[in-house]
């Protein structure tokens, strides 16, 4: 056996995946990476030594739909960023056992960092790591959690970006992680559940061929994608490429701390009433 995949329950992350990094084994860790940045360093610190690859299944980044949206960010196809934000909406109530591990009152799971976590990392792999956060929360559907389950809260990102990320785990409506990406010649909207993303601009055209012309500022232009909300498929499939090949992985040890930090800076705010809190990424 060269690879173990953690997905136990959260609070259990950093112990399987240190014992299995210290066995010799290269470790896929299911997200979030561990319920603190100290957990976090400890795998950090098991893998270096180890000299195994440590990734975190951060999934959302080889979703098809963010893939494309990147892409197009990151060669300025709607200018440059001034504000985005993503939503993670779930509807908990319908998931089998929901109500186990994840309200365990003596290790708290708080939604911001256990499912909120997709909305952050895609922020901070499109916009880079937001260094300040402010957030609220209540508890309104699933009263009788011992965490809040709603989240919101406002990011600063570099460049002068602002971010907002909404974390609900007991709203009524399907699935989303409905994605707005505000730049200064458009707008793009994307989500792991559609088939299409879309696009906003007075004059669009793409290098690959797909559309060009006027947008219509109703409707927008759509980009075809193929649906694959949870492409654990891609996901191993680079990991794999990555220990075969002796790759550095893209979103290793440290990206997956950096989210789980800002996660918990999230988490800090709500709970001190909004407070402003600096994101520390020391790892």
């Amino acid at each position: 056996m060269d690879v173990v995949v953690v997905a136990t329950p959260d609070q259990l992350h950093a112990e399987h995946t240190i014992a299995a990094l210290e066995a010799g084994k290269h470790v896929l860790c299911e997200k979030p990476m561990a319920m603190t940045t100290e957990e976090c360093k400890n795998m950090i610190a098991a893998s270096d030594r180890s000299g195994k690859k440590l990734m975190i299944g951060q999934v959302c980044r080889y979703a098809p739909g963010f893939i494309t949206a990147k892409r197009f960010i990151d060669r300025g196809e709607i200018g440059e960023l001034f504000f985005v934000e993503s939503e993670y909406a779930h509807d908990y109530t319908h998931i089998p056992g929901i109500g186990n591990w994840r309200i365990d009152p003596v290790r708290l799971r708080h939604p911001a960092l256990g499912g909120g976590c997709h909305a952050v990392d895609l922020l901070r792999w499109i916009a880079g790591n937001p260094y300040e956060v402010c957030a609220f929360s209540n508890r309104k559907v699933l009263s009788h959690w011992p965490v809040d389950d709603c989240t919101v809260g406002i990011m600063k990102f570099p460049k002068d970006v602002i971010g907002k990320v909404f974390v609900s785990v007991g709203c009524k409506r399907a699935y989303t992680m409905r994605s707005v990406f505000y730049g200064t010649k458009g707008t793009l909207i994307a989500d792991n559940t559609s088939n299409h993303i879309t696009v906003f601009k007075e004059k669009l055209s793409d290098k690959d061929g797909i559309f060009e012309g006027v947008s219509d500022q109703t409707m927008g232009i759509q980009y075809p994608v193929s649906i694959n909300n949870h492409n654990t498929a891609a996901e191993l499939g680079e990991f794999i490429d990555c220990i075969l090949r002796d790759k550095s992985v893209k979103t290793d040890g440290r990206e997956g701390a950096c989210t789980v930090a800002a996660c918990l800076a999230l988490v800090e705010s709500a709970a001190a009433n909004g407070k402003n809190v600096t994101v520390s990424y020391d790892f």
